[in-house]
């Protein structure tokens, strides 16, 4: 997906769930601090996005432009609506969201996820897709060993997740 994809979605899901302010938190959500990415970060065709202001339209956005409509097999990518608290998220995430707003969104906001939380929801989910993107991530220098460490322990997690996710934060960041 490329920034303009997601632009694109922000501004049809906006128009959809009747809510400008249009949270974005699924791996697509680096489009909103990074315009280019690296490739391996933007491999996805699905932006995972629900209303700020009305979550419980999330599944307005699903149906009428989620995987298999046709918007998607139109434009080749789609938004996944999904419930908000979907991904384990660090505290204070939501004060760090980077807005994504210009003329290709109508006036319509993304609130992008900051990329180390974004990074932490991936080592919590922790599939072999999520570890792909947080090895790119670590690799290309868009996120910091130390900033996701000083979250790491405000995640709603066990600890023994937590654990886990600290030492898969130092493989990340070992030079091979």
């Amino acid at each position: 997906m490329r920034r303009t994809d997601l632009e694109h979605l922000i501004r049809a899901c906006a128009d959809i769930a009747d809510d400008d302010e249009i949270i974005v938190i699924g791996s697509q959500a680096v489009l909103g601090t990074f315009p280019h990415p690296p490739a391996e970060l933007t491999v996805s065709s699905e932006a995972d996005v629900y209303p700020k202001n009305h979550p419980e339209r999330w599944e307005v956005i699903d149906g009428a432009i989620g995987e298999g409509s046709p918007f998607h097999d139109t434009f080749g990518y789609y938004a996944q609506g999904v419930e908000e608290g979907t991904a384990s998220l660090p505290a204070g995430w939501q004060a760090r969201l980077v807005p994504l707003r210009n003329e290709n969104t109508r006036g319509a906001t993304g609130l992008c996820l900051e990329v180390h939380d974004l990074c932490l929801s991936k080592y919590v989910a922790n599939r072999e897709k999520d570890r792909r993107y947080v090895r790119a991530a670590a690799l290309h220098g868009l996120v910091s060993r130390e900033t996701l460490l000083e979250r790491l322990p405000t995640l709603p997690i066990e600890a023994s997740l937590r654990d886990h996710i600290r030492a898969l934060i130092a493989l990340d960041f070992t030079p091979e």
